[in-house]
């Protein structure tokens, strides 16, 4: 969602028996590891920023972001 020239991308973040693991899946190849989901979070942040920037220099489209729902399950 872009707002104040901020886009924000669906984020997915991961259990591992190290720490977490995050992907953006509307970002492919952007992913981030931690030992806590706070500093995955972070570095998730600096990575996505990374990688939007060298997408803009290549001259490449920026894609929207996806729909995303929470959906409940019994």
């Amino acid at each position: 969602m872009v707002r104040g020239g901020i886009i924000k991308f669906l984020v997915l973040f991961e259990k591992s028996a190290t720490g977490f693991g995050a992907y953006a899946p509307d970002l492919p190849g952007c992913a981030a590891t931690g030992r806590t989901i706070e500093e995955t979070r972070k570095r998730m942040a600096k990575a996505m920023a990374m990688h939007l920037s060298a997408m803009r220099e290549d001259g490449d489209p920026i894609p929207e972001p996806s729909h995303f729902e929470l959906v409940e399950a019994v």
